[in-house]
């Protein structure tokens, strides 16, 4: 257990909040450890490694991020317009289209489907996430489900001289209704059905993580970045494993060019996505992380849902 959440359990909140850690670390620490939610989430093992931009991209560009093992690019999708040119819709990005994305492939998992209910449902959800449903964040929310359900990924996945590629969408239909509330006319995503490919892949591949940890991190998108990542590499580690900064600089840092600012933003990152993952163990060196074999954030309880050996090799009991 982490000396912010050690420090929590022996002194209390009030405190954990006068010692020199960050107060957004105490507060999320604080509210995870509290939290009675037990419920699990699940997302494909590629999300894990490699993610979405943080910041709005321009509508036609494509966007490109590299991990150890794999590249990913997105493709923005086009909107048609009626009498005229289609229109590009820009990737998906931010903490918005990664809750959105975590919540179909939950739900895919779960109930054993491609078919996917959103309107209230992705609606109740996000409540429970503690994200507001209305005004601008659900304009937000609208936004990133179209995008979603447009835009086209290729995964290019290297392991030693062996390359393999998967091209897909996410989803291969979705069915759009009016949206009344909105003060200029729009669409809102009522169902959705995920392409096969991206669902086997997931249904193959499924990583297992804490919506308690989720929703203490929820508005901030490279937190979820890193607390992904580390509930896919940690568990499955038989040994310590060393990271740069130049790797983790590629990995998560697009946004900030200088290295050295990179170091110290990445850090108070770091703190944040392991304020929700207590049992993670990593030391921060000077040429980057140290990551250990650590406990999974996500319990073992139900082998329906757990991969056997590791987070690239996922089998399912033939009946529950």
């Amino acid at each position: 257990m982490g000396a912010v959440h050690q420090l929590l359990l022996e002194q209390g909140k009030q405190e954990a909040l006068k010692s020199e850690h960050d107060r957004r670390v105490i507060e999320a620490a604080a509210a995870y450890l509290s939290d009675e939610d037990d419920d699990v989430g699940f997302l494909y093992s590629g999300w894990a490694q490699a993610a979405l931009p943080h910041k709005k991209l321009a509508n036609d560009a494509l966007w490109q991020v590299q991990s150890d093992r794999i590249t990913l690019i997105v493709q923005p999708g086009y909107r048609a317009v009626q009498g005229g040119n289609p229109v590009p819709l820009g990737v998906p990005y931010g903490s918005r289209a990664r809750l959105i994305l975590l919540y179909l492939q939950t739900e895919a998992i779960r109930n054993k489907t491609r078919q996917i209910e959103l309107g209230r449902s992705l609606h109740h959800w996000l409540s429970r996430l503690e994200i507001p449903v209305g005004g601008k964040s659900m304009r937000d929310v609208r936004d990133q489900a179209e995008r979603i359900s447009h835009c086209r990924m290729s995964f290019q996945i290297t392991q030693g001289n062996t390359r393999g590629l998967v091209n897909q969408s996410i989803v291969d239909t979705a069915m759009f209704v009016e949206d009344g509330t909105a003060r200029q006319p729009s669409l809102a995503i009522e169902t959705a059905t995920l392409s096969q490919t991206f669902y086997d892949q997931l249904s193959k591949h499924p990583v297992p993580i804490e919506e308690a940890a989720v929703r203490q991190i929820a508005n901030n998108s490279l937190a979820l970045d890193v607390y992904c990542w580390l509930a896919y590499r940690l568990h499955a580690l038989s040994a310590p494993v060393s990271v740069t900064w130049k790797a983790l600089h590629l990995q998560f840092g697009r946004s900030v060019k200088r290295s050295d600012h990179f170091r110290a933003y990445f850090r108070d990152i770091l703190n944040l996505a392991l304020a929700v993952y207590p049992n993670a163990k990593v030391d921060v060196t000077e040429r980057g992380f140290v990551l250990h074999p650590s406990p999974p954030p996500v319990k073992p309880r139900t082998p329906r849902f757990w991969p056997v050996d590791s987070p690239d090799r996922v089998q399912f009991p033939a009946s529950t």
